[in-house]
């Protein structure tokens, strides 16, 4: 049991807010025990009288969060629980924040979209959606939440070329707020969320929800995608491309990983 908590901890210390850190070495890939404990910590957040601001967080600086752990057990996949908890953290009154630093790529990517703001740091932050490149398509909601962001064009030159993006060129096309230099990003971040709890909770809530009516995806079309994200994982072509992908030290501390967005296209 002491190992499902490893891998999300909560530092509540400032009233208002709490510092949520993600942390499973090597390189912070997305295992059915993160499912758990994100899903879990979603619901704590909605029920946590006074809270104001969750942000999000890596305790390595390499990686925000890799993306789904390939060799997994992969019964979650595009599942309701990870879908929901996507769903629930953006229509919370709570204002998430995700700090990103390392690489976000495929669901990490997708959780990074899921929250409300996100400020990188413009040196080590690193974007990608590499799931066409293993035979796949984005299931956790890059497919919804990117054409609204950053329009369809765009989109389809991160989805379909499945290449890296880095932090400079993500905030010229919107998938993040800012770009910040590594040595500014912590003061910058405290900075906002100070401000944020400054002022007053009903406020920030309805004034949330009110831009949610505008700027939220279908939920149908959500559940949608995350079926035929099912239905090609469990193709041929996914297995081998996947298959391949581990030989090459994919989910490890590799050149390959480290450079996916280049090698996954060497494949």
């Amino acid at each position: 049991m002491e190992e499902a908590t490893t891998r999300v901890s909560v530092d509540n210390q400032v009233p208002g807010s709490w510092r949520v850190t993600l942390n499973h070495p090597p390189i912070n890939t997305i295992d059915d025990l993160m499912y758990d404990e994100i899903f879990d910590l979603v619901q704590a957040i909605d029920a946590e009288p006074g809270l104001k601001v969750v942000t999000f967080e890596s305790a390595n600086p390499d990686y925000f969060l890799a993306h789904y752990g390939v060799g997994e057990s992969r019964s979650r996949f595009g599942a309701p629980p990870w879908r929901d908890g996507a769903i629930q953290l953006a229509h919370s009154n709570v204002l998430s924040i995700a700090v990103i630093r390392g690489r976000a790529r495929g669901g990490g990517s997708e959780f990074a979209l899921a929250c409300d703001v996100r400020f990188a740091s413009r040196e080590k932050a690193i974007f990608g959606q590499p799931e066409v490149g293993f035979g796949l398509i984005p299931g956790g909601g890059a497919l919804e939440r990117l054409p609204l962001l950053v329009g369809r064009s765009r989109a389809i030159e991160i989805v379909l070329g499945a290449d890296d993006f880095d932090a400079d060129t993500a905030e010229r096309y919107g998938w993040i707020n800012r770009a910040i230099p590594e040595t500014e990003l912590d003061d910058f971040v405290n900075g906002f969320v100070r401000r944020v709890l400054s002022f007053d909770g009903q406020a920030l809530a309805t004034a949330k929800q009110r831009l949610n009516q505008t700027f939220m995806p279908d939920p149908g079309q959500l559940a949608a995608t995350g079926a035929a994200f099912v239905e090609a994982l469990r193709g041929p072509q996914a297995a081998e491309l996947m298959a391949k992908a581990r030989e090459r030290g994919l989910n490890a501390a590799s050149p390959f990983e480290l450079d996916l967005g280049r090698a996954i296209a060497e494949l």
